[in-house]
């Protein structure tokens, strides 16, 4: 299967879909229509308009699907958003791009696909219209495309009334939710300077009650001597009917009801409601700043490990720039597995690396902002005057390139990968809790990316995190409906080439968003308090099936499971694992769990008794996704192990890339140094497969043996076609 490139204005297109309001926890009405024209006139079951996402697409209109897997990866119109013209798959099977897709090869047997992009006011690909048939079609005439094409204009057009739309009831909340319990004193006036609503904390700041300021001039909280200047700033604003282009920057000397001054400053912003102009304004009290500006108290100002900024410096460094109107671009940085190298080499030797980072940053970024220690491994940067997200995240990048240069610890070399969320002020946010949420987002996606990248923020983030959340209340709808279930990768023996077994991997059901993938809501599971229900299921589920198919073939079949932490925490996991062995009928050899480094890495000596427990009692043990931590190796001396997974990350590498070979080879001689079996994953190629097998690597997963698949196709693959689930 071919995955869909990825568009080089993929950032510009992602946030096009945010300001269209297109997202997929809604449908759009106003395209029914036009899905139902399109399946009419090409007399086709199925027409979608689908869009776009990340990671995943999302239907806005649709007629003739049920249950679908969503995956960007798999999908067709992921592939017609890179194509100019009517993008045309006649027969499926006979297209070397999809000829192995799981829409293909699945329960949706899809044969047939017409489709064109749809195009934002700018150009920027949001997603396609299309028709689909689970019969070939090879006289999908020229004609034919060209109505589509209407079509796709059509929807177009809609698409842009939406996006209009979405800007209006996006432009201004109203002020109650906006800004009526913020702690930042915030005014709104109108074009005759009158104050049409303030919050508490603005009220507050001037002496006055709540009540006392609507419909007042504004300018009663400035001294005489500065109304002239302000009146001017709002007759050029009223003038030029915007505030683009106009110096909104200002200080003056605040007036309180009861007549004493103070210094002041705040930022202007306005915008047109019913073809007037409205004014908004963000005050601050910065008397105390004026006259600490040369700070003494570094205990309250100053990371007394590295001698960088501490947090309340680094958020008041941000606000102060905010409230003054300077462009700044924030920088989360966090380190990867920094834990690693507290456990293995000491807190001391941890200390010291903080130290030299702190060190390096600050050569980096010299005059140009503020590097802050913001947590144990985080550390946070402002950089002042930059509005351009290019060059902040050129310089993020630099950041984690000057991070990632070794350094030697007590004769030893250490390398330190880290990762970066930007976020920029004002493109992104007007306040600072929002702005570091932002830059937080931008952290999550990096890291969700791989080990050492960087990401700025993209409204869709927050969309997603938002899905994250929604994820995390319909979880317990997934528990109790029972729409979770489980697909299986083929295990195979590389020297006869015969399955040996299968690992067991999650899926999610979802009512309306068909098959989702682990990635999609295991974060939320795992975080959450379900895990450990989640995973009780999953171990019942993957052992009553690997028992039935061991029934009806009679091969020595072994099941894979993935533990979650919170199994080790909640109940006896040893005792839930025999009685659950007992009660399919199945040997301890028929399981095999699967313990990630995170689990491994804690430390803790409850999970370290329940492996040595369950080992002894016959359970095999193996490390998942080894090689990809700090500290694996020295894990292997006191985990009860019985098999080593060798990352893909590696095996896709290794015939390539020298470092990745050295890796996966010395892998294999260290497991069977510890008399331990290795398998390989992410085996795509028969040149990957031959080269393991030459390296004799016991056993290997991925693409070139299967897929993960649902239990009915597992079961042809070994022959078993009349029973096919033990449901």
């Amino acid at each position: 299967m071919k995955c869909p490139a990825i568009l080089a204005n993929e950032q510009s297109r992602l946030q096009a879909l945010y300001d269209h309001g297109l997202n997929s926890e809604g449908l759009v009405k106003s395209l029914d229509p036009v899905v139902q024209i399109a399946a009419r006139m090409f007399d086709m079951p199925v027409a979608a308009v689908n869009m776009i996402g990340s990671d995943h697409v999302f239907f806005a209109a649709v007629t003739g699907v049920g249950e679908v897997d969503m995956r960007r990866d798999v999908s067709f119109c992921a592939h017609a958003i890179n194509q100019m013209e009517v993008m045309v798959v006649p027969d499926a099977r006979q297209d070397e791009r999809f000829h192995d897709n799981p829409l293909v090869t699945g329960e949706a047997q899809l044969r047939f696909y017409a489709g064109v992009r749809l195009l934002s006011p700018d150009g920027l690909a949001l997603g396609a219209l299309c028709v689909v048939d689970n019969q070939p079609h090879f006289d999908f005439s020229p004609d034919d495309q060209r109505r589509l094409q209407e079509l796709a204009q059509m929807v177009s057009d809609r698409l842009e009334l939406k996006r209009i739309e979405t800007h209006t009831n996006r432009s201004r909340p109203d002020f109650a939710s906006y800004a009526g319990h913020s702690s930042t004193p915030v005014v709104w006036f109108n074009d005759h300077g009158q104050i049409t609503a303030w919050n508490t904390a603005a009220a507050q700041s001037h002496g006055y009650s709540l009540a006392e300021g609507i419909g007042q001039p504004v300018e009663m909280l400035l001294v005489e001597r500065d109304r002239a200047t302000f009146r001017d700033m709002v007759a050029r604003a009223v003038a030029a009917g915007s505030l683009d282009d106009l110096d909104m920057s200002f200080e003056a000397r605040g007036l309180r009801k009861g007549g004493s001054e103070f210094q002041l400053g705040f930022s202007l912003f306005g915008w047109k409601a019913e073809g007037e102009m409205r004014f908004e304004v963000i005050l601050k009290d910065i008397t105390a700043q004026r006259l600490t500006a040369p700070v003494t108290d570094q205990q309250n100002t100053l990371d007394p490990l590295t001698g960088l900024a501490n947090r309340a410096r680094y958020y008041r460094v941000v606000e102060d720039a905010i409230i003054a109107n300077i462009p700044i671009a924030v920088l989360m940085i966090d380190f990867d597995s920094f834990k690693d190298i507290n456990d293995t080499l000491g807190h001391a030797c941890g200390d010291s690396i903080l130290r030299e980072m702190a060190h390096r940053l600050s050569q980096m970024v010299g005059a140009a902002g503020v590097v802050a220690r913001i947590g144990g491994d985080e550390f946070a940067i402002v950089l002042l005057d930059v509005a351009s997200p290019e060059y902040a995240l050129a310089l993020a990048e630099q950041a984690i390139n000057l991070i990632a240069q070794p350094m030697v610890i007590r004769e030893d070399e250490v390398r330190v990968i880290a990762s970066c969320g930007v976020a920029l002020a004002p493109m992104h946010a007007h306040e600072t809790l929002e702005l570091v949420s932002d830059a937080d987002l931008a952290l999550f996606k990096a890291k969700a990316m791989g080990r050492g990248r960087a990401c700025v923020f993209s409204p869709v983030l927050r969309l997603e995190a938002v899905a994250r959340r929604l994820y995390a209340m319909e979880l317990y709808r997934a528990v109790n409906e029972g729409e979770f279930l489980l697909y299986y990768q083929p295990q195979v023996n590389l020297t006869t080439g015969t399955v040996t077994g299968a690992e067991a991997l999650i899926r999610w059901r979802h009512p309306k968003r068909g098959i989702l993938a682990p990635i999609s809501f295991l974060p939320a599971l795992e975080n959450g308090t379900l895990a450990a229900t989640v995973g009780a299921w999953v171990l019942d589920e993957a052992c009553a099936q690997v028992a039935y198919w061991r029934r009806h073939t009679g091969a020595d079949l072994r099941i894979g499971v993935n533990l979650f932490g919170a199994q080790f925490q909640a109940g006896d996991l040893y005792a839930e694992v025999v009685s659950t062995l007992a009660r399919h009928g199945l040997p301890p050899s028929a399981l095999e769990l699967e313990v990630t480094e995170n689990i491994a890495l804690d430390g803790d000596e409850v999970v370290l008794n329940i492996l040595h427990r369950l080992k002894a009692y016959g359970v095999g043990i193996a490390f998942d996704d080894f090689g990809t931590g700090y500290a694996s190796l020295s894990q292997l001396k006191t985990y009860p192990l019985t098999r080593i997974k060798i990352d893909r990350s590696f095996v896709q590498g290794m015939l390539e890339q020298k470092k990745d070979d050295s890796v996966v080879s010395a892998t294999l001689d260290i497991a069977h140094a510890f008399d331990l079996q290795a398998i390989a994953e992410g085996i795509e190629t028969q040149p990957q497969y031959e080269y393991l097998r030459s390296k004799r690597c016991e056993e290997g997963q991925g693409e070139l043996f299967g897929k993960p698949m649902p239990a009915s196709q597992f079961a042809q693959l070994i022959g078993l076609n009349q029973y096919s689930s033990a449901a």
